[in-house]
């Protein structure tokens, strides 16, 4: 009932602000679990998915956007995401036991493989938290391309602004693999960048796009395989 609420008010407002054009939306399975794998331009990625697809989808944000900006924060609660202590040692392996318990019952969980926005529109190497959701549960994969999200909330902005997206979702995709191998993660997640790729056009860089920011700052960071890494907590989420 809250779902259909929530629905009723977010769809209109989405629809307003961003002119949606979705192409593939009958590949998303009308019951049974799915994993929605997104390329991650804005932080209001993982609410617009929820508010125009028509099945809910379940990402996961990191606390600062529920207590941070309270425009991002309302989104964040209109979409349905769950808050995760992302500073926490274990907030991968977390991430991905709510992702598992959603795909258990049956629902869409979204998740943004890049680990966090994009700095420059480009998309970045996948961490294996996707693949590890994929193998382990068995639920089909599919891709995503988002455009334009970025228009809609810019960097720094703090209000919405009117801006014109597309969403394009690609055939489902099963796999065959042991999640416990880092060799099947990875290649299990570059397939599925492939595919995210082939329907965004985006330049495909070969690197983390967390560790392309911390460059920038100043504090290079390691972006590794040797752990199970997860989609940052925004849904994978904004950062």
């Amino acid at each position: 009932m809250l779902y259909q609420v929530v629905k009723f008010a977010a769809t209109p407002l989405a629809h307003v602000m961003c002119r949606p054009h979705i192409s593939g939306a009958a590949h998303v399975p009308r019951t049974g679990p799915a994993i929605l794998a997104a390329n991650h331009l804005s932080v209001l990625d993982s609410f617009l998915l929820p508010a125009l697809l028509p099945r809910p989808v379940t990402f996961v944000a990191k606390n600062e956007y529920f207590s941070g900006n309270p425009v991002s924060g309302w989104f964040m609660r209109l979409g349905g995401s769950l808050p995760i202590d992302r500073d926490s040692a274990h907030a991968a392996q977390a991430m991905l036991d709510a992702a598992t318990e959603v795909l258990e019952r049956g629902e869409l969980f979204g998740i943004h493989p890049e680990g966090t926005r994009s700095p420059d529109g480009r998309l970045y190497r996948g961490k294996i938290g996707v693949a590890w959701l994929a193998l382990r549960t068995g639920a089909p994969v599919l891709p995503v391309a988002l455009s334009g999200t970025e228009k809609v909330l810019p960097v720094g902005a703090k209000v919405p602004r009117p801006a014109r997206i597309g969403i394009r979702i690609g055939e489902p995709m099963t796999f065959d693999g042991d999640h416990t191998k880092a060799r099947d993660r990875r290649q299990v997640t570059d397939e599925i960048m492939a595919a995210i790729q082939k329907l965004s056009g985006q330049e495909y860089v070969p690197a983390y796009a967390a560790s392309v920011k911390s460059s920038a700052n100043g504090s290079p960071e390691a972006g590794t395989d040797s752990k199970i890494v997860a989609s940052d907590p925004a849904g994978g989420g904004p950062g």
